[in-house]
């Protein structure tokens, strides 16, 4: 019998982005534990991907992406989005507080606001975003639980750039997770999350590389 596969990646996994010149200057949003920051850290750690991360914003103040920045001993910065009258406002902010860091990708890991046109005219085609489900199929929240409910025999996660509309940008990379009969919520997203992490640094690589033409 064949064994079923972890993780079928589309595109193939590679890093694309040359290792001359000057790294890409990320900035990471994050409003959970950050898993995907620490994946994305260590890939630059290990100089899978030629880049630096800039500064890590997030907008919980208890989330715990800021004590795991703070280990890697990277720069954060709290936007708390209760502080603001209008999306518009944080996004504003936001644009503020990438700038003042010489920002020039955004990377939105696990961040559950949505974002308005001024972040996203900021920074054309230059905002990532990375969602627990093979876009186009079950985007917004709960989308795990989307995939269970429909019974699908295959899931995933998507890097896509990121559009006014919700989870519906141009998509960089794919990784489809089989579904195994009893999976839960819980035992299929930690299946997910472990592709996540293997392919956002690569789709970072790429989508730079196929923005500078190389």
């Amino acid at each position: 019998m064949l064994e079923t596969p972890a993780a079928i990646i589309s595109p193939p996994l590679s890093m694309t982005w040359p290792r001359f010149g000057q790294p890409l200057r990320l900035g990471i949003m994050a409003s959970g534990s950050g898993s995907n920051l620490e994946a994305i850290a260590r890939s630059i750690q290990r100089g899978d991907l030629h880049a630096q991360i800039q500064v890590v914003l997030y907008n919980n103040p208890g989330a715990g992406v800021a004590e795991r920045a703070n280990r890697l001993g990277l720069p954060t910065v709290l936007l708390n989005h209760r502080h603001y009258p209008s999306r518009e406002a944080l996004d504003q902010a936001i644009v503020q507080a990438l700038g003042a860091h010489g920002v020039d990708w955004v990377v939105m890991a696990g961040w559950m606001r949505c974002v308005t046109n001024v972040l996203i005219d900021a920074f054309p085609r230059r905002v990532l975003n990375i969602h627990p489900s093979l876009l186009p199929s079950f985007p917004g929240l709960r989308a795990v639980e989307q995939a269970l409910a429909a019974g699908v025999k295959v899931a995933g996660c998507t890097v896509h750039q990121v559009e006014l509309e919700v989870d519906s940008g141009p998509v960089v990379m794919q990784a489809a997770v089989p579904v195994e009969p009893g999976d839960t919520p819980a035992t299929l997203q930690a299946r997910i999350q472990v592709q996540e992490h293997r392919i956002y640094p690569a789709a970072i690589a790429l989508a730079a590389a196929e923005q500078s033409g190389l």
